[in-house]
């Protein structure tokens, strides 16, 4: 499952031609779920309409042919519950919920605040735990205590704490998706037990990350190590600036996007250039 790019002109305009041929794209290169309007799509600098106009977009250019996971999560309740019927409106198949950022809710503020979007809307959830990102990190016995609630159906974990995922897999409800949210420990995420990635690599390097996943889903280590091997450049080297600024950088280098991005990001430093050409190089990228 791939964390898409929102694609932007020089001027910060979202480039929804360009955002067209980058799903089908995506269709073509076997990714098994599209999730716009997260961290990547740089969700925190579109405004509302925005948002929701770029699920929209997405969910019609797909046409039903990949699951749509809307990224719909903010540090508001009622902000997320409106985003979050957006996303139902438009037709998502599932929304992905970050934990609320820079408010430092207490775990018992987070259990609430995802109960409170569950009920408000009847769409599968799925939680998101990033606390590099939020300064918030949604505990083990958190996460547990919400995969009984009916539509909170998976978690993306995003610290790369491969211990969190058995506890987890352990004491959730039966059916509770576990999805990787760090690139560079999916391969062991998965071969713990997880259930799925969501990938920013993914944007560059779908074919190959859909190969890694299959693999392990497989219990293939032998193959899963020497897929592995050559996307181990590209999880390390895109996050040598903050997501999605590297990203994006490749995108345009593979020709695929503009060089658009909105402040307070700005374009990757030259000094990076050479390494993620490598790093492309090294996954048959470019």
């Amino acid at each position: 499952m791939v964390a898409i790019a929102t694609p932007m002109h020089e001027d910060g305009a979202i480039d929804y031609g360009t955002l067209a041929n980058f799903v089908e794209f995506h269709i073509e290169s076997c990714s098994d779920a599209l999730v716009p309007a997260g961290t990547t799509g740089e969700s925190a600098t579109l405004d509302h309409a925005e948002h929701c106009e770029v699920i929209r977009f997405v969910v019609e250019q797909v046409r039903g042919r990949v699951p749509v996971i809307a990224g719909s999560g903010t540090n508001s309740t009622q902000e997320t519950i409106e985003l979050t019927r957006c996303a139902k409106d438009a037709g998502a198949d599932a929304c992905l919920l970050v934990a609320p950022y820079y408010n430092k809710p207490t775990q018992e503020g987070l259990a609430l605040h995802y109960k409170a979007v569950s009920k408000a809307v009847s769409i599968p959830q799925i939680l998101y735990n990033v606390p590099g990102r939020t300064v918030c990190d949604l505990l083990p016995e958190t996460v547990i205590r919400l995969s009984r609630v009916d539509n909170i159906v998976g978690i993306k974990e995003a610290t790369g704490n491969i211990e969190r995922c058995k506890e987890i897999l352990a004491e959730s409800k039966g059916e509770f998706l576990l999805i990787s949210g760090d690139d560079g420990t999916a391969m062991e995420f998965l071969l713990a037990g997880g259930h799925g990635v969501i990938t920013v690599t993914g944007n560059v390097a779908p074919k190959l990350f859909h190969a890694l996943c299959k693999a392990c889903l497989e219990g293939d280590r032998s193959e899963a190590l020497k897929i592995n091997a050559r996307l181990e450049r590209l999880n390390r080297d895109l996050f040598v600036e903050s997501n999605p600024i590297p990203v994006k950088w490749c995108l345009a280098e593979m020709g695929l996007f503009p060089v658009g991005i909105r402040l307070p990001m700005t374009a990757l430093s030259g000094t990076h250039h050479e390494t993620l050409r490598e790093a492309l190089r090294a996954a048959g990228s470019l």
